[in-house]
């Protein structure tokens, strides 16, 4: 039924992942709506999603930019995708 895909543990780990960091921010938003929004250094006022949103926006970029110019591993940009992620939900 699933064979359209190749299905790899990591694959599966980043969806669920993913879904999982979806899952808890509707928590989140339906405990304490509207709460989150504050302004940033970037200047916009932006929400938990929004930050999600760029969190993995610019991951995906860092990693992309990693593969094209450097190949492998895939380590460094992993800390550098964690260090921007936690940069946009303390700064942005």
């Amino acid at each position: 039924m699933l064979s359209w895909m190749a299905w790899t543990w990591p694959t599966a780990i980043g969806f669920i992942a993913l879904f999982s960091a979806m899952a808890i921010l509707t928590v989140l938003e339906i405990r304490a709506p509207g709460q989150s929004e504050r302004r940033g250094v970037l200047g916009l006022k932006t929400s938990r999603g929004d930050r999600l949103f760029l969190t993995l926006l610019g991951s995906a970029y860092i990693f992309l930019a990693w593969l094209g110019l450097v190949g492998q591993p895939l380590w460094w940009p992993l800390g550098l995708a964690i260090i921007w992620g936690v940069f946009c939900f303390r700064k942005v």
